[in-house]
C-alpha cells in the first residue's frame, strides 16, 4: 500500500495515518447520526477525501458589507418574460388565478428597477401590469434563493447591507478535506455575498478550556474538525478579524477562567518564588566572585616571591 493511501493531510507539512482518521470519522458520524452533518468519504487518485457540512461560528467585532447584487449583475426580468406578462392571457382576471408572491417581499431583499412597460391594453390592465411588474415567477424566486443566502435573516438592503453578524451565531458551508483554510473562507464569503476580502479574516479552533489555535492558510479545516471531535461544546471553529484575533495557548487558557483574587494570589506566589531565585543567584555569584579573587591574590603572591 502506497504512502498516499495510508496517510491523510492535516496541513502541507503534517500527515495523519488513514486508520486514525477513519476511526475518528466513525465516532464523528455516530455522534451526528440522523443529521445532515455526517461526513462522506471517497477515493480520489488514491487519496482519501472527506466531504460534508462544516459549522463556522461568527466572531466578528466590526461590521461587514454585503454585495448589492448577485454575481455583480442586477436581477432583471428579460424581454420574453415581460412580453409574457403583457400577453392577453396574462391579463385575464380568472378566479383563483395566482399572480405570484407580493413584490415587497423580494424588493426588501433585492433593490431593483421595475422592467420597462412596452405596451398596455387598457387603464385597468395597465394598473394590473404595474403591480405585476414587481413580481417574480417561481423560477425567478428559486434563482434568487439559489444565488443568495441570508446571515441571521439579513439579505442586502440599504438598512442592513452593513452590519455585524450576531456574535456566536452559527452558519455552515459544504466543504471537503482537500480544501485549505483560505479556500473555506472564500467559500463562506461567497455564499453570503460578503464584499470584504478573505485576507481580512482568519479561522480559529476555539476550545472549551479557552485555548485558541489559528488555522493556518495551508491547513485543512474539515480534517481539524474531525480531529477535535464532533461536539461543538468542546471545540468549534470561529471566524474573526485577522487583526483582532489572538492565539491563546493551553498554559495560558487554564488561568483565564479564574477569578481576580485567585489570580492575584498566583502572582504573589510567583513573586515570592522569583525573590528566592534572585537570592540564590546572588549568593552563587558572590561565592564565585570571592573564589576568583582568592585565586588572583594567590597568583600575585607567587609572582612576588619569584
Amino acid at each position: 500500500m502506497s504512502e498516499c493511501q495510508t496517510f491523510v493531510k492535516l496541513s502541507k507539512e503534517k500527515l495523519i495515518p488513514k486508520s486514525d482518521i477513519l476511526s475518528l470519522l466513525r465516532t464523528y458520524n455516530c455522534y451526528h447520526e440522523g443529521k445532515n452533518f455526517q461526513l462522506r468519504t471517497r477515493e480520489e487518485d488514491g487519496e482519501l477525501i472527506l466531504e460534508g457540512l462544516l459549522n463556522i461560528y461568527w466572531g466578528l467585532r466590526r461590521p461587514i458589507r454585503l454585495q448589492m447584487y448577485d454575481d455583480n449583475e442586477r436581477f432583471r426580468l428579460n424581454r420574453n418574460d415581460v412580453e409574457k406578462e403583457l400577453s392577453p392571457e396574462s391579463n385575464n382576471n380568472s378566479p383563483g388565478r395566482e399572480t405570484g408572491p407580493a413584490g415587497g417581499d423580494v424588493v426588501g431583499q433585492e433593490e431593483e428597477d421595475s422592467p420597462q412597460l412596452l405596451r398596455t391594453r387598457s387603464d385597468a390592465s395597465f394598473m394590473q401590469i404595474q403591480r405585476r411588474s414587481k413580481t417574480h415567477t417561481a423560477r425567478d424566486l428559486q434563482r434568487l434563493r439559489t444565488h443568495r443566502f441570508s446571515i441571521n435573516g439579513h439579505f442586502y438592503n440599504h438598512k442592513t447591507s452593513v452590519f455585524t453578524p450576531a456574535y456566536g451565531s452559527v452558519t455552515n458551508v459544504r466543504v471537503n478535506s482537500s480544501m485549505t483554510t483560505i479556500q473555506v473562507l472564500n467559500l463562506l464569503l461567497h455564499k453570503f455575498r460578503v464584499e470584504n476580502k478573505s485576507e481580512e479574516f482568519v479561522l480559529y479552533m476555539v476550545h472549551e478550556s479557552g485555548e485558541r489555535t489559528r488555522l493556518r492558510d495551508g491547513e485543512y479545516p474539515l480534517v481539524a474538525r474531525v480531529l477535535c471531535g464532533p461536539c461543538e461544546k468542546v471545540s468549534k471553529i470561529l471566524i474573526t478579524e485577522a487583526d483582532l484575533g489572538e492565539e491563546v495557548t493551553y498554559d495560558v487558557a487554564q488561568y483565564i477562567k479564574f477569578e481576580i483574587p485567585v489570580l492575584d494570589s498566583f502572582v504573589e506566589k510567583l513573586k515570592e518564588e522569583e525573590e528566592r531565585e534572585i537570592n540564590k543567584l546572588t549568593k552563587k555569584f558572590s561565592a564565585l566572585k570571592s573564589m576568583i579573587q582568592h585565586q588572583l591574590e594567590c597568583k600575585a603572591n607567587t609572582s612576588d616571591r619569584e
